[in-house]
């Protein structure tokens, strides 16, 4: 089989044909080389030619020339006599016109020949070129015929070697080379069958990819589905949510106000038991007026609940006085901090997480109890009168958030007065109150509030608190509105954006000397 598929090379044959190839082209370059020669030696004729041309032109054309002077040879006596050479010369020149004529035409084509020939130099002179390029190239052909002359020689050794190999194949090896064969047929047919399940898989598989999208498509169907159903469950739920909260602050106002009737009626009961069949004193009708007044803490507290704003936000505004009273450095055992007006207790709540000693003061009722649950200190007392029973140098801070512009004039001049009576030197006071100096806060939102008495201007309180005997008293401006339209790099856009979108509130801070 290897002696099939590799035939027999006849070197002898293909080393004869070569070495007559180069045989043959050996006369052709002799015939180029002598051409050469031959084409050298014509060059030179043909300049030789040019030459002899020129010349036979330049005397024909001096031929063509009329003459105006005897020879040198006929300058002598009797030619030299005047009209007679006048004369002569002018027969001669009658004579001689149609020879002139002939001359001149003769001595033009002998130039116009001068010029071919010169330009049929110039073109075999760039044959010649030609020819040594191309006898350069004959000789570089030559030369590559020698190489595979001998690359041929070589390569008919490696030959002789092979031919030596393949005849040295036992019929073992013949054999082995058969069954290998079979074997790569066997294993051939093995690999189409693999490759016609792999196919039938590969279907298979293909219609699995698709039920399988078709049931993602499903799925992701009803995954919508579901998220509209989670969605609208939220939103019941916030529902019911918003729904349960308005129903327990209803409840806790019921219950608060419930309480404090029944705490009306068991004390007008109790008293009218003591005082039947006699009638009621003067000091049991006072204490009657009394209990009146906190008639209102259910409605007020629900008041607050519902317009002052959640307990995580009132405490997040808050939390720009702790600097304040860490610089002071109050709120300890033996300088605590009294929060007047503590209401729900969010002011309260923070002091005591943040490790400072405090206590609450409110007349209302409902947010006492309040304050109490979350285990914070309150207590029931009107602030000038709770203020009054303290000694003085007592308290290291006293606080009232929202709480001067629910008093009189008096009643605020009287609070100035004991608060700096119970500060120990250097203590410190905090009041916030709404900023009138925002339009919309002095005149609408303020009067929000059915118990304020009138808005505070700020510069007033602080000269104020200032007459009263607080030292170094400051404003601090707070809470603006966000997303303002005026831009305030501009005077007059400033003006509106503080009229309408300025600080909500402010606060005064003074210390005592």
């Amino acid at each position: 089989m290897i002696e099939a598929n590799n035939p027999e090379i006849n070197i002898e044959e293909l080393k004869q044909k070569i070495t007559e190839e180069v045989s043959r082209r050996q006369p052709d370059l002799l015939t180029v080389l002598q051409h050469d020669r031959h084409v050298n030696g014509a060059i030179a004729k043909e300049v030789v030619n040019i030459s002899h041309i020129e010349a036979l032109a330049s005397n024909a054309e001096f031929k063509a020339q009329v003459r105006t002077h005897w020879p040198k040879k006929f300058d002598r006596f009797p030619f030299n006599v005047g009209w007679l050479k006048k004369y002569s010369l002018k027969i001669y020149n009658f004579i001689q016109k149609e020879q002139r004529v002939v001359n001149f035409s003769l001595s033009q084509g002998l130039r116009e020949v001068a010029a071919i020939e010169q330009r049929l130099s110039e073109q075999v002179a760039e044959l010649k070129t030609q020819m040594s390029s191309m006898s350069d190239r004959l000789s570089s052909t030559e030369a590559r015929i020698a190489q595979l002359g001998d690359r041929l020689g070589s390569s008919e050794s490696q030959l002789a070697r092979i031919r030596e190999r393949l005849n040295s194949v036992t019929q073992e090896q013949v054999t082995q080379i058969h069954a290998t064969q079979e074997q790569v047929k066997q294993n051939r047919e093995r690999l189409n069958a693999s490759e016609e399940r792999v196919s039938q898989n590969s279907a298979r598989i293909h219609a699995s990819e698709f039920n399988l999208e078709q049931f993602s498509d499903r799925l992701k169907l009803t995954e919508e589905g579901l998220n509209g159903i989670g969605i609208r469950i939220s939103s019941m739920d916030a529902h019911l949510l918003a729904i349960e909260d308005r129903h327990n602050r209803n409840d806790s106002y019921l219950k608060n106000d419930l309480a404090q009737q029944k705490r009306l009626i068991t004390l007008f009961l109790e008293e009218a038991r003591q005082r039947l069949p006699g009638a009621f004193s003067q000091e049991h009708l006072t204490n009657f007026f009394d209990e009146n007044q906190h008639s209102l803490d259910a409605f007020y507290a629900a008041f607050e609940e519902q317009f002052r704003g959640s307990r995580e936000d009132i405490t997040n505004k808050l939390k720009v006085y702790l600097p304040k009273i860490a610089a002071a450095n109050v709120g300890t055992p033996d300088a605590p901090i009294l929060d007047v007006g503590c209401g729900r207790g969010e002011w309260l709540e923070l002091l005591r997480d943040n490790g400072y000693t405090a206590k609450g003061l409110d007349i209302n009722r409902v947010t006492i109890e309040q304050c109490q649950s979350r285990g914070l200190e309150a207590i029931e007392s009107d602030v000038i009168t709770y203020l009054r029973s303290l000694p003085e140098n007592s308290l290291g801070a006293v606080t009232g958030f929202h709480i001067i512009e629910h008093l009189s004039f008096a009643q605020l001049l009287n609070l100035i007065t004991e608060v700096l009576r119970v500060l120990q030197p250097n203590g410190i006071a905090i009041f916030e109150t709404p900023n009138p100096q925002n339009l919309l806060v002095g005149a609408c939102d303020f009067y929000s509030d059915p118990t304020h008495q009138r808005p505070l201007y700020p510069e007033s309180m602080q000269f104020l608190f200032t007459y009263q005997g607080l030292h170094n008293v400051q404003l601090l401006h707070l809470n603006p509105v966000e997303s303002s339209p005026f831009d305030r790099d501009e005077p007059e856009m400033r003006i509106l954006h503080n009229w309408f979108f300025g600080p909500r509130d402010y606060a005064l801070i003074g210390y005592k000397v």
